[in-house]
């Protein structure tokens, strides 16, 4: 399974499988359920260290740390949106968001120590990875590294650590690696032979002469990836189709911090449409996990203000560059 949909995949699935049964048990709305899981199953994509931005920095010619650090504003507005929603849904409709019996909230105690304790190994992880990367201290891949032999000592002090759980790791990312390496040999022949016949002289003039600039390639480059994002995986549009977006954005300005912009921008329009319907990613990922009594309209139906969260937080990043270059 490719990577970008292979982490929206076990984000969904993760959640549909702990916490939907949950939401449902306490009598929560069906469509809040399910869109609040495919929502947040997407935001991976946007918010550091996500695999789409270090892709996507690769493709763009711009510093991986640069683009992380990019992402940050966008990434905490839209959760913070999607939170807004959420609390907005349960202070005007409680039916749809009751809360848990007062019974059981009694019988649990200690509930925000051990919620520090599950949380804070892993919080602790990811700001020494991210924070090696923003403070120049390592490179994404040495932070990689660090990452990864971070993951295995959580694993040893949780005493879940063993050679078949390594064995099967390293097979994982044996398997995404060798299916990166061919996708990029295949789309380097691509674009080897569409260069031959001048191909990108011709897509780059046709992008550069659209009406209003700047603008039209924007909306051409945001309607396009964001088709595309319903049929194919996020690899073979950062191989092939950027590739022929990155000279015409050069041509119109988009340079330096600005690429870094472009980037994000990207990476908001395939979190967008790996959310809508009827082909979005998380939507079928949610599908094969919830019971029979969640519907698939269900499905459909909760994402739709999630959807309009997206697209509204994509407007503000493309009207306002700086929510993207303001730590820079």
């Amino acid at each position: 399974m490719a990577a970008a949909t292979g982490v929206v995949g076990a984000s969904v699935v993760a959640m549909g499988m702990i916490s939907l049964p949950i939401m449902m048990r306490y009598g929560y709305s069906k469509e809040l359920s399910t869109g609040v899981i495919c929502a947040s199953g997407t935001l991976g994509q946007i918010v550091p260290p996500s695999i789409v931005l270090v892709v996507l920095a690769d493709q763009l010619s711009v510093s991986v740390g640069k683009l992380f650090v990019g992402a940050l504003i966008p990434g905490l507005m839209l959760a913070g949106m999607y939170a807004l929603y959420v609390c907005y849904v349960a202070w005007r409709r409680p039916a749809d968001a009751p809360a848990i019996p007062r019974e059981e909230r009694e019988q649990v105690t200690g509930l925000a120590l051990e919620v520090v304790k599950v949380l804070l190994p892993p919080l602790t992880l990811i700001l020494v990875v991210l924070g090696s990367i923003f403070m120049g201290v390592a490179t994404p891949t040495e932070a990689g590294a660090l990452g990864a032999v971070g993951a295995m000592l959580l694993a040893i002090a949780a005493r879940k650590f063993s050679l078949p759980v390594l064995r099967g790791t390293m097979h994982e990312t044996m398997r995404l690696t060798s299916m990166v390496i061919f996708l990029l040999i295949g789309s380097t022949a691509f674009m080897l032979v569409f260069r031959g016949v001048y191909g990108d002289v011709w897509i780059k003039e046709l992008q550069t002469n659209l009406p209003g600039g700047r603008l039209g390639l924007l909306v051409i480059a945001n309607l396009t990836i964001f088709v595309l994002g319903f049929f194919i995986d996020f690899f073979e549009i950062a191989f092939i189709v950027l590739p022929l977006l990155v000279p015409a954005a050069h041509a119109l300005g988009i340079t330096g911090d600005k690429m870094v912009w472009f980037g994000v921008m990207i990476a908001m329009n395939l979190q967008t449409s790996f959310l809508t319907p009827p082909f979005g990613f998380s939507l079928f990922y949610l599908r094969g996990v919830a019971p029979d009594s969640i519907s698939t309209g269900s499905i459909y139906r909760g994402v739709v203000p999630f959807i309009g969260i997206q697209l509204v937080g994509l407007a503000l990043v493309v009207a306002f560059p700086e929510l993207v270059t303001a730590l820079l």
